[in-house]
């Protein structure tokens, strides 16, 4: 695995040169302020690093001398094996530049903790303007690559249009289009273009100009914009990259096939608008650049309301883009099936990142050990790819979260995906991800407030992405806000052209408090595929709760094979997934009822 780098001291100054007693003030006014969002525990490391700043100790504030201050550690505490200090320092760097941008932006000191060390930094703030993210934005500087318009020469090999990053485009007015050209031109002259595909990246996919079938106001205006939109709502997704054809749309499919084929492209999106005076209809299909193949296509339909054509231009952009770019959408389960059975050491960085969503459908766990290999010598190979780090902190988290590590170590695991997640999001502060394993983890660490700010994150940043909805509607529903969590994950399955089987537990669950025991296993047999305990778990109890108790026992029987842990005691596992006591309770109940007994019993 490639390393982060390590905190160390270096041999600059580190004496605070203002008064003690203007420190001493500035401290409390931090820590008494509510938006100063730090655990108890980084306030009290925030404190200890300034008071022995003050005493003339800073040299001596190294990993070991905070873990066992602050953080309790034994006398043989290892810095290295154990990275709580790095980790929380980390933390608390961003919990002051957090608050420094608001509450505290007009204070006449302020502290931060400068990267690759542990003692303070106190300075003026004598112009009183709002200071900027000095730590947390050189972490991602120093991590993420280049994004610069001087990132690359100027080339005109292609035909193609870069469009890689968060555009947010603007919808409204003729002058809509006359922007957007003057964007592709500062983009193309000063990007250029390399044609082969990056397989750090994923697939080329390119959207074309829809085609206008009419001549009428209506049809023009949507056919003009929606293009964009997708481009818009597509770029959401990290897991390719976009391109638009610049010039004009007159060039024929064909033509747009061949110079796909010379540029690397993999896929294009086409459409076309029609309407009439009461509906508005729009096509689309994507097409695998080399083969021609139509891969998907759909119809779209609305009724025509002129004061609403933005709307709807912009909600069937943005069915158009979660079909197509979700984790589980066409283009990734599309790229999924054309890859190789087995792993190997020469594999793509992007074939890891597929295999590890692949993973993700099921959690398999013989796919577990080989998956997080992959990822391993991906971060190693291209240690600026921000999916790669995301995807390994889940599968450190899921070897602590499923037992697949022992228990001497579930510390030491989470620890390591935290520490990778952050990493992740370092390198690309809007990795939808990154955040994503960022709230699973504090999830499973119990920190159920931490957790929900960054799945409410994540879906601020992509709203399209079914995944993200899933998410926090899971995780919602498990700590037993049902009437909250279950329309997420209604909205997520209704989005995903094949959703995994565990996006169906909790509304299986659901319908179990409910009493609605058809319901519950007609959900809970949509995961039985997928090679599940949890599935199998709840078809044994909607058997069992519906009297078909040979049908119950051998569900029971397939849980218990799949997981023995299941098989043993349903609580802990059940517990492990942070489900209320109401729902353990009532889930091993049910189990009883299905003909489950504890071993020995």
């Amino acid at each position: 695995m490639a390393s982060i780098t390590k905190m160390e001291l270096e041999s600059s100054e580190p004496a605070i040169k203002s008064p003690p007693e203007d420190v001493r003030t500035e401290l409390q006014r931090v820590l008494d302020s509510v938006d100063f969002r730090a655990t108890p525990r980084r306030r009290e490391m925030l404190r200890y690093l300034i008071e022995e700043s003050l005493a003339g100790r800073a040299r001596t504030l190294k990993g070991y001398t905070i873990g066992v201050a602050v953080f309790g550690r034994g006398d043989d505490f290892d810095p290295q094996a154990d990275p709580v200090v790095r980790l929380e320092a980390r933390r608390l760097r961003r919990d002051l530049d957090s608050y420094y941008v608001s509450e505290g932006r007009n204070n006449p000191l302020r502290i931060t903790i400068p990267k690759g060390h542990y003692f303070p930094e106190i300075s003026c703030n004598s112009n009183l303007l709002p200071p900027s993210h000095e730590s947390s934005s050189q972490e991602v500087v120093d991590k993420a690559p280049s994004t610069g318009p001087t990132e690359q020469p100027p080339s005109r090999s292609s035909g193609w249009l870069f469009a890689r990053s968060r555009i947010q485009w603007i919808s409204g007015s003729a002058a809509i289009a006359v922007l957007l050209a003057a964007i592709a031109s500062w983009l193309w002259l000063s990007r250029g273009h390399d044609s082969a595909l990056d397989m750090t990246e994923g697939p080329a996919v390119a959207v074309l100009p829809f085609r206008a079938l009419g001549v009428d106001n209506h049809t023009t205006f949507l056919a003009d914009g929606i293009s964009e939109q997708i481009m818009t709502a597509l770029s959401r997704f990290p897991e390719f990259r976009l391109y638009a054809p610049p010039g004009n749309t007159a060039s024929s499919g064909a033509e747009f096939l061949e110079q796909g084929k010379r540029d690397g492209l993999a896929y294009i999106v086409k459409g076309s608008v029609a309407s009439d005076n009461q509906e508005v209809r729009i096509g689309a299909s994507l097409i695998e650049v080399s083969s021609g193949r139509i891969i998907w296509a759909e119809d779209y339909s609305n009724p025509l309301e002129p004061h609403s054509l933005l709307q709807i231009q912009n909600a069937i952009a943005s069915d158009i883009a979660t079909a197509l770019g979700q984790p589980y959408g066409v283009i990734m389960t599309e790229v999924a099936t054309g890859l190789p059975d087995d792993f190997s050491a020469s594999m793509p960085s992007y074939e890891c990142v597929l295999r590890a969503y692949s993973y993700r459908r099921s959690f398999a766990k013989a796919l577990h050990a080989p998956t997080i290999d992959c990822l391993q010598k991906a971060v190693e190979r291209d240690p600026k790819y921000a999916e790669a780090w995301a995807l390994l902190g889940w599968l450190y988290m899921d070897a602590a979260r499923f037992g697949w590590t022992s228990r001497e170590n579930v510390e030491s695991a989470f620890a390591k995906a935290l520490e990778s997640s952050e990493h992740a999001l370092l390198l690309d502060v809007n990795n939808i991800m990154a955040l994503k394993a960022l709230g699973s983890i504090h999830h499973y660490m119990g920190n159920y407030e931490e957790s929900m700010r960054y799945q409410r994150q994540a879906l601020a940043n992509n709203p399209n992405d079914p995944d993200t909805l899933v998410q926090l509607g899971w995780r919602l529903a498990i700590r037993g806000h049902f009437e909250e969590g279950i329309p997420y994950v209604e909205k997520a399955i209704a989005r995903t052209v094949h959703p995994p089987g565990w996006y169906y537990h909790l509304i299986a669950i659901d319908h179990y408090m409910h009493g609605r025991y058809k319901e519950m296993l007609a959900a809970a047999k949509y995961g039985v595929g997928h090679e599940s305990g949890i599935s199998w778990s709840l078809v044994a109890i909607a058997q069992g709760a519906l009297g078909d108790k040979v049908a119950a026992r051998e569900a029971l029987q397939t849980m218990a094979e799949i997981s023995p842990r299941l098989g043993t005691d349903p609580a802990d596992v059940y517990r492990g997934h942070q489900a209320t006591e109401e729902i353990v309770a009532a889930i091993v109940a049910g189990m009883r009822n299905a003909g489950w007994s504890e071993p020995g019993a």
